[in-house]
């Protein structure tokens, strides 16, 4: 077992910009560069091995090849690959949205639901994005103002600063404002429900399709209760600095600020995955950059990120 360097597969959305093949060394012919996706093996965008033995395959094909024991003993309670780890480019802004559970997701779409976390990577002066409601609602007014188009009076939209943590349950409805790239940590599912898109059309100048049934199925109609900011309080540690982000129980997120040298350990509980946002890193004899991303199996033992800047460390309680 090895840390294996990821190629992220590219998504071209209307709402992306430039900054992650410009900055962050993501490869894609698309004018626009919305999405990348860092660690997926889901049927929409597989991530492929970049080094060693499993060079050119898909990290879903290593893992039915080595078993799901590369997972760890924490990943049993799971059918499927848990998470799905992205980088998002909004340079402008994403449609109003919800994200259903997983009992009503299983049923409908046959899939998991969708809890997300979203760390602030960057935001241009004077950004923001909708989160929730700015007090609770009833079912009914929510389905007149999704009809009456006044659905945004009634939003909360929420300043944001680099550095910023927003826990997005399902059910929350949310969207993320132009200016903004966030790293994603979410469970491993692509099921949006669409509600508000400004009028905007697709490439076949149809406008993009809505869910506004599904959407008032499954939308908490009540104010967020998490604060917009890190769970935990920064840890020093010999040569880095640990701040919990977020965990709950689909995955458990850190901020690595690494001076010099961060020694860590994939256990037999759980893979590591580690997502470059600045500098420059080795993990052994794998070199990594800013937008680069690996993952470390379960079982892998104790291992060094050695380097100076920020890193993503996710991995599963």
């Amino acid at each position: 077992m090895y840390a294996m360097k990821l190629i992220a597969p590219c998504k071209d959305y209307i709402w992306g910009g430039t900054r992650l093949r410009d900055e962050y060394g993501k490869k894609s012919d698309a004018d626009k560069v919305a999405e990348s996706w860092e660690l997926s093996c889901h049927k929409d965008g597989r991530s492929v091995i970049a080094n060693g033995e499993y060079a050119g395959r898909t990290l879903e094909e290593y893992i039915e090849k080595e078993g799901k024991q590369v997972l760890g003993t924490n990943c049993r309670r799971f059918e499927y690959f848990p998470i799905l780890i992205k980088l998002i480019d909004a340079k402008d802004n994403l449609s109003v949205q919800v994200h259903p559970n997983n009992e009503y997701a299983l049923r409908v779409e046959g899939e998991y639901g969708k809890t997300e976390m979203w760390y602030v990577v960057d935001a241009e002066e004077g950004a923001e994005l909708l989160y929730g409601f700015k007090h609770e609602i009833t079912r009914e007014e929510f389905a007149e103002r999704i009809k009456n188009n006044t659905l945004l009076e009634v939003t909360n939209n929420v300043p944001v600063h680099k550095g910023d943590v927003f826990f997005i349950e399902s059910g929350t409805l949310h969207a993320i404002g132009k200016g903004i790239l966030i790293a994603e940590i979410q469970q491993n599912s692509n099921t949006t429900y669409r509600i508000y898109d400004y009028g905007r059309v697709g490439k076949d100048g149809k406008p993009r399709e809505l869910h506004i049934e599904k959407a008032c199925e499954v939308t908490k109609l009540i104010p967020p209760t998490r604060p917009t900011k890190p769970q935990g309080e920064p840890v020093q540690k010999d040569g880095y600095t640990e701040t919990l982000l977020a965990t709950c129980e689909y995955f458990n997120v850190n901020k690595l600020d690494i001076e010099t040298v961060a020694a860590l350990e994939a256990t037999d509980a759980s893979f590591n995955s580690v997502l470059v946002l600045d500098g420059t890193f080795t993990i052994g004899g794998l070199e990594l950059g800013k937008g680069d991303s690996c993952f470390i199996p379960a079982g892998c033992g104790k291992y060094e990120i050695k380097g100076k800047g920020e890193v993503i460390l996710t991995d599963i309680v």
